[in-house]
Order: C-alpha cells, then structure tokens, then sequence
C-alpha cells in the first residue's frame, strides 16, 4: 500500500502544481488514498521531495534530483583542484596531488564508483588506485583526464 502511494504522490506532484501537504493530501484522497497531514508528511520525508520554486515564483513539491549531481559536480571540483599529474605501473595507477588534498581527491574518486577501480589508499601527496586491468587503467586515466584538462 505505501508503494503504491509513493507512486501515486511522484505522478500527483509531476502532473499537477502542490504548494502543501494538504493539497497533497487532497489529491491523494480524490484518488482513493485515506490519508492524513502526518501520514503525507513522513511520505514527503521518505521520497525525499523538495520545494522548486515554479515559473509563477511559487514553491511546489517535487523530486529531488539534484543531489547526485550537485555531489557528482563538487567531486570534479575537488578532483581539478587537487590533482596534478598521474602515471601508471601496470593496472596500479598513482596519481599526485596538491599536498594535502590526496584524501579528498582520493574520496571523490572513489565516489565516482568507476566499474574500473577496485579500491584506492590515500597519502598526503600519492593517491594508489588498484585498477582491474591495464586496458581499464588507460580509460582510467582518459576518464580523469577529461576531468582536470
């Protein structure tokens, strides 16, 4: 049954302009939902919506899709500012940062879950990333490059 609300609530709030859990509240009971304020409230927490402002400059509910890539765009931050060069030895791949920032760098890489990379250490300096194969480790280092260049 909250499957099937969830779902309702994500079509209701694409489909129609909502200002507040009551509106929401309403639609969902036009549609044979028996809710209440406090239930559409924890629903609002658990689908994650957010408030947009729309064309008018009024705030509606919608889906909040920008979280993944507002991170994704603040790793590539981290990963321009601090890198500075990187080498390969096979399928390990080293890459040299700003002293410092080779956690941070290491991290954002690492968030960018690449299929490629089985797992990274991190020093000050030196970042070593087991990469699965040699071939994979060249797009590696392709992937990273258009990146920082």
């Amino acid at each position: 049954m909250k499957g099937n609300r969830h779902a309702k609530i994500i079509e209701l709030i694409q489909k129609n302009h909502i200002e507040t859990q009551e509106e929401l509240a309403e639609y969902l009971n036009q549609e044979g939902f028996k809710v209440t304020q406090a239930t559409v409230s924890r629903d609002i927490r658990d689908l994650k919506l957010t408030k947009v402002p729309d064309k008018n400059g009024k705030q509606r509910y919608a889906v909040h899709q920008n979280e993944e890539n507002s991170m994704g765009e603040k790793y590539i931050r981290v990963l321009r500012d601090g890198f500075l060069s990187m080498d390969m030895a096979q399928n390990i791949l080293v890459i040299k940062t700003v002293s410092g920032m080779a956690m941070a760098v290491c991290a954002a890489i690492d968030a960018m879950r690449w299929n490629e990379v089985v797992g990274s250490i991190a020093g000050d300096d030196t970042i070593m990333c087991a990469i699965r194969s040699v071939e994979d480790t060249a797009r590696v280092m392709d992937k990273i490059g258009r990146i920082v260049l």
